[in-house]
């Protein structure tokens, strides 16, 4: 069984974006335009719009046109836009437009201002409505028309999409289709990723995706728990930027997304609160202000994509045993055990596969776990003399110089080698990457002086400790 989510990304140890200027942190604002593509009988729906308005509580009214909601959503484009267009043509801010391709058709006054400010216009979809019911081939239809439409009405394709109210098949579709530099419907990191596999096991070309945001969003303005006051959403906005911006100093700097609704943010009581924001951004020295298109054109060239050479959760069970059956020293029965598990992105990592074959080690019965233990050669033993260690052990006992030995020091080891095993049953085990000569002799001494259980266990987490290095030297931590 493979999981199709992944819950790691970039792990503890994401890239340095390197933004333009050694900015700490770029910020992104996004004007969502989808006035004229809600819901609406009049555009062959089912029934009227009931996602963020002023209309509390609102609901669909099948068959009905919904007079309210429709002059709500009329004065995000009659003044909410222009309110908002002079805001940011007036501190020259770079502007990403989502925008709905029929809402754009209808708003060719619109569109001309937003082309005039130099304004990225990316798809926003056909229309705006859900998705998520809608079949397959249906939705792709309608992607299709939205790149033929939004051309006809802006005059080039888009390069860019967020559709919003998506489906399963949104992001898979989006990247099939070939043509956008960047797609948005993901929620899940702060910095710009490569996909390349569509989470149903379909391999798709190199996707780039710059995430998008529902936190620091308007649309909070017309949600349960979310923003009452334009002081609430200052507040929000300033304490994000303020985080990221340390973040960044510190040598993690992030990107900031802001979503905005001409209708939403565009009102007079919440405008001004947008306004404060953006002055005390400008009034931040390392900051980068950007379009999405910017953001894009940087990360194709600051970090191209690059194939991940080994991914465990995406390999044949023959291929994957093959592979990892020997980081448990002669034990492919854990890398079998493992492959059985849940395995998914998180785990193409080293310490995400370390986890997962650890855990089918720790499955094990006790003499399954022996059978490990006893399959490891003794330090500085026989088999190294006579140079039949796995590569792996090889390299692990060169490092730590056990194969330069003094004769005291070689009879030394075997003398401890010969009394551990009589001991206990299985030979010595440590993690020599750990350790010194000195110090591995110190631990041999002082652990034979153990219970059996004791030792057991310590073994066990050798064994482990080992694994973790094995993996490091083939997977990305």
């Amino acid at each position: 069984m493979r999981y199709v989510r992944d819950m790691r990304g970039y792990g503890a140890n994401p890239p340095d974006p390197k933004w333009p200027g050694g900015a700490n942190v770029c910020v992104q604002f996004v004007v969502n335009y989808e006035e004229g593509g809600e819901n609406n009988v009049l555009h062959g729906d089912a029934a009227s719009e009931a996602f963020l308005s002023e209309v509390v509580g609102a609901a669909p009214w099948p068959g009905k046109r919904h007079w309210n909601m429709e002059s709500i959503y009329e004065y995000g484009a009659r003044a909410g836009f222009w309110r908002l267009h002079r805001m940011f043509t007036e501190t020259n801010v770079p502007v990403t437009v989502y925008g709905v391709a029929s809402a754009l058709a209808r708003s060719p006054d619109q569109v001309a201002a937003m082309q005039e400010a130099d304004w990225e216009i990316a798809s926003h979809g056909l229309r705006w409505i859900d998705y998520r019911d809608h079949e397959e081939s249906a939705e792709r239809a309608d992607l299709l028309e939205a790149i033929r439409l939004h051309k006809e009405v802006v005059g080039e394709r888009p390069a860019g999409l967020y559709l919003g109210r998506t489906s399963v098949y949104s992001v898979r579709l989006a990247a099939a289709e070939g043509g956008f530099d960047w797609i948005s419907d993901t929620y899940d990191d702060e910095l710009p990723y490569w996909l390349d596999h569509d989470g149903h096991g379909n391999a798709i070309s190199p996707q780039l995706v710059i995430p998008y945001t529902l936190d620091a969003n308007d649309m909070r303005f017309a949600t349960a728990q979310g923003f009452n006051s334009g002081d609430q959403f200052y507040a929000y906005l300033k304490d994000s930027f303020d985080t990221l911006y340390r973040e960044g100093a510190d040598g993690r700097p992030r990107m900031m997304s802001i979503g905005l609704h001409c209708r939403l943010v565009g009102r007079p009581g919440r405008a001004e609160s947008l306004r404060r924001f953006i002055e005390y951004v400008q009034s931040h020295d390392k900051v980068w202000i950007a379009r999405r298109a910017d953001i894009a054109k940087h990360w194709r060239e600051t970090h191209p994509y690059q194939p991940q050479a080994l991914r465990p959760s995406r390999m044949a069970r023959q291929e994957f045993v093959q592979r990892f059956g020997s980081i448990f020293e002669h034990s492919p029965w854990v890398a079998e055990r493992a492959f059985d598990l849940e395995l998914g992105p998180a785990h193409d990592s080293a310490g995400g596969l370390h986890n997962a074959l650890c855990r089918a080690f720790r499955s094990g019965t006790d003499a399954e776990r022996l059978g490990v233990l006893t399959a490891h050669p003794d330090l500085a033993g026989k088999l190294a003399q006579a140079k039949r260690l796995t590569e792996e052990s090889t390299k692990e006992q060169a490092s730590a110089g056990l194969d330069a030995l003094t004769d005291a020091e070689r009879t030394r080891f075997t003398e401890l080698n010969a009394t551990y095993v009589e001991k206990f049953g299985f030979p010595f085990i440590i993690a020599v990457r750990d350790n010194t000569k000195s110090s591995i002799l110190k631990a041999f001494e002082t652990r034979i002086a153990n219970s059996r259980d004791q030792e057991f266990a310590t073994a066990c987490k050798q064994v482990e400790r080992i694994a973790w290095y094995r993996l490091n030297d083939l997977l990305p931590r």
